[in-house]
């Protein structure tokens, strides 16, 4: 096990870079094959909106990765944070790290970015792709980004989490981001069982509907148990589903000056 997370902890930036685009290009060829929604756009067009939206947020990921060394770096020379607090198997610990920052860094601000109405004119930028596909995963506003890393470092703190830790959990959750926004159909069956677990593509799906209540539902990216305990999970026909935000579909969602400026768009009618 030590070996396994001293992989994670040395893992070279272009492997970590690496890996968002080896899921990215293995989504996009399976969406080739087993298509949920078979609508008719520029799917290179369409990416290229979403892929300037991930570089920007590369470039802020650097500020964040020198912040997150410097939370570490403290949390190593204390014994601040729930893990301290007994002992556990390092596969105990890890599990419940994850489950954490999935519930905070992940379900939680996911929560907010829908109910706080500054927080939701930044998160349109990503429910306004009108084809949602494996490259919607990378479609966030700088700032909507920067208000989910903050959350997911409180949820470090609140552990005192070892760096490997996190490391194991941004790796996982790239892998889901894609997986559920992939544009890709699993067995009904099959859909409906994993979703008592994990995030599916059809649980997510919902998420993106234009128009609420589904728009508020399925907030959860890893585990679909905090959406059920909540009761923020559903679950319906995909074929009803419409993407894109009805408050902003007169927006050209693949024109990256329109996105960025969207939350300050006085011609939309957000919430109150």
């Amino acid at each position: 096990m030590h070996s396994f997370l001293t992989f994670f902890e040395t893992m070279p930036v272009w492997m970590k870079a690496g890996w968002i685009f080896f899921v990215l290009s293995i989504f996009w060829v399976l969406e080739g094959y087993y298509k949920l929604v078979f609508t008719k756009y520029n799917k290179w067009r369409h990416a290229k909106t979403n892929l300037i939206l991930l570089a920007l947020v590369m470039l802020i990921n650097v500020v964040f990765g020198m912040a997150t060394i410097g939370v570490f770096l403290w949390l190593n020379d204390s014994t601040f944070g729930l893990l301290h607090l007994f002992n556990a198997p390092v596969w105990v610990e890890l599990l419940l790290s994850i489950m954490v920052l999935d519930l905070i860094a992940q379900y939680f601000v996911h929560y907010l970015l829908h109910k706080i109405n500054w927080m939701w004119r930044l998160h349109t930028v990503h429910h306004s792709d009108k084809n949602v596909d494996v490259t919607t995963g990378t479609r966030h506003h700088p700032f909507d980004f920067i208000i989910r890393e903050t959350f997911a470092l409180i949820a470090v703190v609140i552990m005192g989490m070892p760096i490997p830790f996190y490391l194991f959990y941004r790796i996982l959750s790239v892998l889901f981001t894609y997986f559920t926004h992939a544009n890709i159909s699993l067995p009904i069956q099959l859909d409906k069982a994993l979703s008592y677990v994990i995030v599916t593509p059809n649980m997510h799906k919902f998420h993106h509907h234009y128009q609420m209540p589904w728009t508020d539902s399925n907030f959860g990216n890893m585990l679909s148990i905090w959406d059920r305990f909540f009761g923020t999970f559903v679950y319906g026909k995909t074929s009803d589903i419409k993407y894109g935000l009805d408050i902003a579909d007169h927006k050209n969602d693949e024109n990256i000056l329109q996105q960025l400026r969207l939350p300050f768009d006085k011609s939309i009618p957000y919430k109150n």
